[in-house]
């Protein structure tokens, strides 16, 4: 953890774990600000920058390939609204270019893995991401083409599985249960960063925030809509579903009928990094002001969901 995440997160208590193969240090952190007074994590699975040098020798573009596959600084986001209001905080510390967090583990292309393999699968919802380069391991950037000089070992892939995907997975699970037990529903905000979107005509203006819940398939539509009213009273323009529903994560931890709740918000990188979409700009204070309301907003909203029968249920 660096000084500027250690700033962010003081007073909180700090879980890791996980290892990043080739590299000292966990694969994710967890920071929790005492009894949690709203029943929200954030979770930030695309902000990881803990790169292994051998992982950087073996990217073609490495420097493009950081712009494009990471949610670039969201944790600087993520950490002031935690902090702000309590809800906890899980973010990933390795590169989304070595495991995509929000992919199933059997989104793997093939063909990019030396050693064995298993036997041929069909094409399907849990492959879908794969056959357009950005599965669990991603192998191809629109516009950049394949962004890997060599192909990946099986050994590779399952240490990355093992180090970095399975530890976060379980991570993210057990504190969404330990939330829904304490206040009887919980409510997952999986945060991420999107480039900005091309407009449509000469007078368009493309949305700054999108609210994903995939098809209303992982969340009470009562907490999305109140998420999108809260953003347009606030001045900013915000989009459902178009073009980001949400992926893997929403679809397996979007239990509403178990009380556990999962929305995804991207956030326009414009809003909050420089002109080249690289560090943070004098803007991120404002953007993490503004998401920490919508997430008290929510919070407040999501605690008055628990009910005694699903403390019950719960604890059974």
């Amino acid at each position: 953890m660096n000084e500027r995440q250690a700033a962010a997160t003081t007073g909180a208590e700090h879980l890791s774990g996980g290892k990043i193969p080739g590299r000292q240090g966990p694969s994710y952190n967890l920071f929790r600000f005492g009894e949690p007074s709203i029943p929200i994590l954030i979770a930030a699975p695309h902000c990881g920058r803990a790169y292994p040098d051998d992982v950087l020798a073996a990217l073609r573009d490495p420097d493009q390939a950081r712009l494009r596959l990471e949610d670039r600084h969201i944790d600087a986001v993520a950490q002031p609204v935690a902090s702000a209001t309590g809800a906890s905080l899980l973010l990933a510390e390795a590169p989304r270019a070595m495991i995509d967090l929000n992919r199933s583990v059997e989104d793997v292309d093939w063909g990019m893995v030396r050693g064995a393999k298993p036997r041929p699968m069909r094409h399907s919802l849990a492959n879908r991401r794969s056959r357009n380069g950005l599965g669990l391991v991603p192998r191809r950037i629109p516009g950049m083409g394949e962004i890997w000089r060599r192909p990946l070992a099986k050994a590779e892939l399952d240490a990355w599985i093992e180090g970095i995907y399975t530890p976060y997975h379980t991570a993210l699970g057990h504190e969404l249960e330990r939330l829904r037990d304490r206040w009887g529903v919980a409510l997952l905000v999986d945060l991420h960063s999107m480039p900005p979107l091309k407009r449509s005509h000469p007078q368009d203006h493309p949305a700054e925030f999108v609210i994903g819940d995939r098809f209303g398939a992982s969340c009470d539509p009562g907490l999305v809509d109140l998420a999108i009213r809260y953003l347009a009273t606030h001045g900013r323009r915000v989009a459902h579903n178009r073009p980001y529903s949400g992926g893997y994560v929403l679809d397996r931890y979007g239990q509403t009928a178990r009380g556990i709740h999962a929305v995804q918000i991207e956030v326009c990188r414009s809003t909050y990094l420089d002109a080249r979409l690289d560090q943070p700009s004098a803007r991120v204070g404002a953007i993490a002001k503004l998401i920490a309301s919508l997430v008290r907003t929510l919070g407040a909203e999501v605690a008055t969901m628990g009910r005694p029968g699903h403390m019950a249920q719960a604890a059974e």
